[in-house]
């Protein structure tokens, strides 16, 4: 089975047709989960050699792009999995095996989750507030909270990061990998949000965590790092991130244009698909998506393809999560004005779509530092001491 065939048009449709009931409910998407997994899908990143289909990012892409647009939470919970096996994969294809084990387990069906998150933390995968203690053996304690872990009720590995600030070489920043069963972990029941619902992104407790010393991957200094740990992390995040909010948007433009035909104008006598100002805020909106698929595809195969974007790549992967949720924000409001009042009542699909859509808002890159980033990339940092 090719990569591409993973999500037939009946699965698709089973999971759309879920996707209102755990919305309305608060409910996880267990059988999304259990038909996905069925399906290979959470094998998408694993090679070919252990069962899975190999696929590349530019793949992906396009398959969470179908995902979001019939369930969202659904997609957005996904993508944490497929960030760390698109990682582990792309390590091994360079030579670097410390992550081959989450390739191993992702194929034997172990579900991996981000555990990354921290409220107030805004150096993201530069920092920690999350405390790292070392043992003898190699291994570390992690004491602290995660946010927004998404998959809460199902994952069975917790790819995190915390600080060691006890060590000699002290500070150092320690990604690892957690156990679901380690009794230093546990997960809140706190996820009552506006959108997003069925992910059940629950913050996650680590009160003396246990990883092993295989499962610690990484320890570098904190700030930023060129490490091709935190690259995979960064592309792989903010690359398959924006592909699922670009679906979100590729379903409400399709809604939108349904409504148009559906619609009647009293005052014309006509559908509102022949309203010039339908016309032109639908033409608008298709616009402003159409530009996300090359932008999206394109760096896709450059991180598949090792294309060299030097200093420029934090920045365009940054600005690319920035530009497609507020792309899509942006054709979720439009076709909600095209649509009209019925939007506006629960259980309607275009008033969840845009309640999702604004969970892109709190994910990062945010606006403020994907800008920071781009004027860095082009100007140079701001020197120690300027003003700004």
């Amino acid at each position: 089975m090719t990569a591409e065939s993973l999500l037939s048009a009946d699965l698709l449709a089973r999971i759309h047709s879920r996707a209102a009931g755990h919305d309305r409910e608060n409910t996880f998407f267990d059988d999304d989960l259990a038909e996905l997994a069925a399906a290979g899908y959470l094998r998408l990143f694993v090679p070919v050699a252990l069962g899975g289909s190999g696929a590349t990012l530019e793949t992906a892409v396009a398959l969470q792009r179908r995902l979001a647009a019939a369930a969202p939470a659904t997609a957005l919970a996904v993508n944490m999995h497929l960030v760390w096996t698109a990682v582990a994969a792309r390590l091994s294809a360079h030579g670097d095996d410390s992550l081959d084990f989450v390739l191993r387990e992702a194929a034997d069906g172990e579900v991996f989750g981000f555990g990354i998150s921290e409220a107030g933390n805004d150096l993201m995968l530069f920092g920690s507030t999350t405390a790292a203690v070392p043992e003898s053996d190699g291994g570390y304690r992690f004491t602290g909270r995660k946010i927004f872990t998404s998959m809460s009720p199902a994952w069975t590995r917790l790819g995190t990061m915390g600080l060691d600030s006890t060590s000699a070489d002290a500070p150092k920043i320690v990604y690892a990998f957690l156990d679901r069963g380690d009794p230093g972990v546990s997960a809140l029941d706190d996820w009552d949000t506006l959108g997003m619902r069925a992910s059940q992104s629950r913050t996650t407790v680590f009160d003396g965590a246990r990883a092993s010393a295989d499962r610690v991957v990484r320890r570098f200094a904190p700030g930023p790092h060129a490490d091709p740990l935190v690259f995979g992390i960064f592309a792989a995040f903010e690359i398959l991130l924006s592909s699922v909010y670009t679906g979100i948007a590729d379903r409400a433009l399709e809604l939108a244009v349904e409504a148009a035909h559906r619609r009647t104008s009293a005052k014309l006598g006509r559908p509102l698909a022949h309203d010039p100002d339908v016309r032109r805020r639908i033409a608008a909106a298709a616009i402003a998506l159409d530009a996300l698929g090359p932008q999206l595809t394109g760096l896709a195969r450059d991180v598949d393809s090792d294309v060299d974007h030097g200093a420029f790549w934090f920045a365009r992967l940054s600005a690319l999560k920035v530009r497609a949720t507020e792309t899509a924000k942006d054709v979720v409001e439009a076709s909600v004005r095209v649509a009209g009042g019925s939007s506006y009542f629960a259980g309607d699909e275009l008033g969840r779509l845009y309640r999702d859509v604004l969970a892109g808002l709190f994910q990062p890159s945010s606006d403020d530092s994907a800008h920071g980033t781009m004027a860095t990339a082009w100007l140079g940092p701001v020197p120690d001491g300027a003003p700004g």
